[in-house]
């Protein structure tokens, strides 16, 4: 894999992260580095458990469904653990 798809994989990473911090309410914890992770991570987990409950991902649709769901899900534990943040 050469640099672009790097490149490519942390773009949609971030786009992913960004979506999930959209539709989870409250105020969201980290910055553009944590925000891609989230999205990155949330893809494995949200690819996990559609396989766990016999969902079929191909279809580039329930992919990008379960990523954002593995990301909310991902979002909602790191605020359980980081907890909430401060306003100055």
């Amino acid at each position: 894999m050469g640099f672009f798809d790097y490149l490519w994989i942390g773009l949609i990473g971030l786009a992913i992260g960004v979506i999930a911090k959209l539709l989870t309410p409250g105020r969201d914890p980290g910055g553009c580095i944590v925000t891609m992770l989230i999205g990155l991570v949330g893809s494995v987990l949200g690819g996990s458990l559609a396989r766990a409950f016999g969902i079929s991902t191909t279809d580039d649709a329930m992919w990008f469904i379960m990523s954002v769901v593995g990301a909310i899900i991902l979002l909602l534990i790191y605020r359980l653990i980081i907890g909430p943040r401060k306003t100055p």
